[in-house]
């Protein structure tokens, strides 16, 4: 039976992909912050019988990647997968955002995926296979407020899973990354219209994710293709997940990047415009 490593996976995302990689016939290590909170999970792991091991990990603590990662050592000898899902989201205007949330937001998105990467990698470098898979987001070639935050968090996990690929390659260990586009999640829904702000971009953008939540895009399609990735062979780096994905990329690279900062800086009326023009959503609030 292979083994996979899942981080964050108390919602969203990460639990179903657990859950899909359970029912596939993986022995699956699901790590959370708080394994108390998860009831719902716990009960679906005893009604289905499922080869699922809930396990506490803080990915922004060595101490706790550390002792998750030697207690899940205790159980397998292998670990064919490592899932790098754990993450966090904060929106707004750079001004107007206190320099706390930028580095918690670093810390977990990509420090975090830096300490369960390093842990894992000398197993299945030793055993030439295995296959890491980073989750990060259009958001990784995406930037515009108010994701001003979150968007750096997945630059530089993309960055370095490209410089890892390099790597890891020559030993037969496969590197992903994963794109969702908006995908229905407590995250997503979190970016809302904020009640105050000195710059209109930060409301008109959370808009475009409430229209689009309205056909909610559910975290299974994600989950499945991360599975389909593991059970694979490609050596793809780039995977975007979702029916909003492949056409947001293609909107920022359509554009310079000089019309990106130009269009993003225009007059509310005129960005709505475009957005309907392109989409064919209506975003105004």
């Amino acid at each position: 039976m292979k083994s996979a490593i899942i981080t964050g996976t108390s919602k969203g995302i990460g639990l179903a992909t657990a859950l899909a990689f359970a029912r596939s016939g993986y022995n699956v290590f699901a790590t959370m912050r708080n394994p108390d909170a998860s009831t719902a999970f716990k009960e679906t792991i005893l009604s289905e019988s499922l080869p699922i091991t809930i396990l506490k990990m803080d990915v922004n603590s060595d101490k706790s990647v550390d002792d998750c990662i030697a207690a899940i050592f205790e159980h397998t000898k292998e670990i064919d997968v490592l899932i790098n899902n754990a993450g966090i989201e904060r929106h707004g205007s750079i001004e107007e955002m206190d320099l706390t949330d930028f580095r918690e937001v670093m810390e977990t998105n990509y420090f975090g995926v830096l300490r369960c990467t390093k842990a894992i990698i000398p197993q299945m470098r030793r055993r030439k296979n295995g296959c890491i898979i980073n989750i990060s987001s259009v958001a990784g070639q995406i930037a515009n407020t108010p994701l001003g935050i979150y968007a750096p968090t997945k630059y530089a996990l993309e960055a370095v899973s490209e410089a890892l690929a390099q790597e890891l390659k020559p030993y037969n260990i496969r590197v992903a990354i994963v794109q969702p586009g908006i995908i229905d999640t407590d995250m997503s829904q979190g970016v809302r219209p904020m009640a105050t702000s000195i710059y209109p971009q930060v409301n008109r953008f959370g808009g475009l994710f409430q229209a689009s939540l309205k056909n909610p895009v559910p975290c299974s399609l994600v989950a499945d293709k991360i599975l389909e990735i593991a059970e694979g062979s490609s050596w793809k780096l780039r995977h975007p997940v979702g029916p909003d994905a492949i056409p947001f990329l293609g909107w920022r690279g359509s554009m310079t990047d000089e019309q990106w900062v130009d269009w993003n800086a225009a007059e509310d009326e005129e960005w709505f415009n475009a957005v309907q023009n392109t989409f064919g959503m209506n975003v105004r609030q």
